[in-house]
Formats: structure tokens, C-alpha cells, sequence
């Protein structure tokens, strides 16, 4: 759970400092890019979960 407070704390702050320098986000601004992102991390979890029944 600490984990995901610092990676949101961190998110944020990187998100007002791109904001402060007018930057644009270093994230995808749309949902699909968002959603995308979470397919990469599931399909990498679901490979690992797979991997030891082969």
C-alpha cells in the first residue's frame, strides 16, 4: 500500500511540475492510452501466473 501512495505522490508531483513549466503530461491524455497501458501490466501478470503450468 505504500507503494501505491508513493507512485500516486510522485505521479502528482511531476504532473504539477508540468504543469508549472507548461509541458505536456508525460502520460497518455485519453482513456484508450490509459486503458492500454493497464492491457500491458495485466497481460504481463497474466504470463507470469501462466508460465509456471508450462
Amino acid at each position: 500500500m505504500q507503494e501505491m501512495i508513493l507512485a500516486l505522490l510522485a505521479g502528482l508531483i511531476v504532473g504539477l511540475l508540468f504543469a508549472f513549466i507548461k509541458l505536456p503530461i508525460p502520460a497518455p491524455p485519453a482513456l484508450p492510452g490509459i486503458l492500454g497501458i493497464i492491457g500491458i501490466y495485466l497481460g504481463f501478470k497474466l504470463y507470469q501466473w501462466i508460465l509456471p503450468f508450462i
